[in-house]
C-alpha cells in the first residue's frame, strides 16, 4: 500500500492490513494441505478505487457463506466476521487457473484516492 501511495499509518492501509492477515491466517489455519502453500495478491483497480486481496490456498473446504457473530467468551471465530465488517465485497472462488485444487477467498476495500503518486520500479 505504501509503494501505491498510502501511508502504512492511513486507515486504508490498516484496513487492507487486516484484511490480509485475517485472509492469510484462515488459509494457515483451515485451508493447509501438507505441502503446499498458500498464495497472495493484491491489486489496486484506480478507476474504481477498490484494493482487492486474494488468498488461495490448496484445501477444496469453503469457509461458511455467512460468518457467525461471536460472543465476548469465544476464543476464536472472529476472522470472516472482521472481514464481512471491513470490507466492502468479499467472496470465494475457485482457485486458478482452472483445474487447480483448493480455492480463492477474496475481499474488496474501497480507499481514497492515494495522498501520492508512488513511482513503481517493478
Amino acid at each position: 500500500m505504501d509503494e501505491w501511495g498510502w501511508p502504512p499509518e492511513s486507515e486504508d492501509s490498516c484496513t487492507v492490513a487486516l484484511l490480509v492477515g485475517e485472509l492469510t491466517a484462515n488459509a494457515v489455519r483451515h485451508g493447509r494441505v501438507p505441502g503446499r502453500d498458500f498464495r497472495l495478491r493484491l491489486t489496486y483497480e484506480a478507476p474504481a478505487g477498490t484494493v482487492r486481496v486474494e488468498v488461495s490456498d490448496a484445501s477444496s473446504d469453503r469457509p461458511p457463506i455467512e460468518p457467525f457473530d461471536p460472543s465476548c467468551d469465544d476464543e476464536s471465530g472472529r476472522g470472516l466476521y472482521l472481514v464481512d465488517v471491513l470490507a466492502d465485497r468479499w467472496g470465494v472462488a475457485p482457485r486458478e487457473p482452472a483445474g487447480s485444487v483448493g480455492k480463492t477467498v477474496w475481499a474488496e476495500a474501497t480507499v481514497a484516492p492515494p495522498a501520492v503518486t508512488a513511482a513503481r520500479t517493478d
